[in-house]
Parts: structure tokens; C-alpha cells; sequence
């Protein structure tokens, strides 16, 4: 697949790159390569091949999914410039 000047400059616009007019040719150059890569990966044979995580085997280690509070109030709380009755107080911003 082949990237134009003006796909690269949309791109560059859109990515809030600023390109000056002389780079857009190289852009679009380097822009056609990783496409040319990505097209290359695209004919690889992949049927039958397994997800992974990593080249090594392992396992990923699991935990218990259980739902706490934390039981950490008192230190959080400790960090606020103003806390009452174990709550956050801020100042009345409506009046």
C-alpha cells in the first residue's frame, strides 16, 4: 500500500504533528514502509498457533476477585487538607 503527500499531511494533522511541506515526501515514504511491513506480518501462517503471553511458558498468577473498602480509611484520610466525620470537606463552590 502506497501513502501520498496529502495522506501523510491528514495523518500528521491528525496525529497534532507539525510537518513542514519538504519532510511530507520522506513521511510519506516512511508511512508506506510500516504499511509494507504490516502487510508482510498479514501473510504469515498463523493457523493452529496459540495465543501467548510471553516466549517463556508461564502461567499468569490469579487472585481471589473480591469486592473490599479498602480498610484504609484513616491513611487516605490522612493526606486531606480537611476531613470530617471520615469524609473529604470541601468548600461550598454554589451558592
Amino acid at each position: 500500500m502506497s501513502i501520498d503527500q496529502s495522506t501523510a499531511a491528514r495523518v500528521a494533522k491528525l496525529a497534532r504533528i507539525k510537518v513542514e511541506d519538504d519532510q511530507l515526501p520522506a513521511l510519506a515514504g516512511e508511512f508506506s514502509a510500516i504499511l509494507g511491513f504490516i502487510e508482510q506480518l498479514g501473510e504469515v501462517d498463523v493457523e493452529g498457533v496459540e495465543p501467548m503471553v510471553s516466549v517463556t511458558p508461564m502461567r499468569l498468577k490469579r487472585r481471589t476477585d473480591g469486592v473490599t473498602d479498602g480498610d484504609q480509611q484513616a491513611k487516605v484520610l490522612s493526606n486531606a487538607p480537611d476531613a470530617r466525620e471520615g469524609f473529604f470537606a470541601v468548600p461550598k463552590v454554589v451558592e
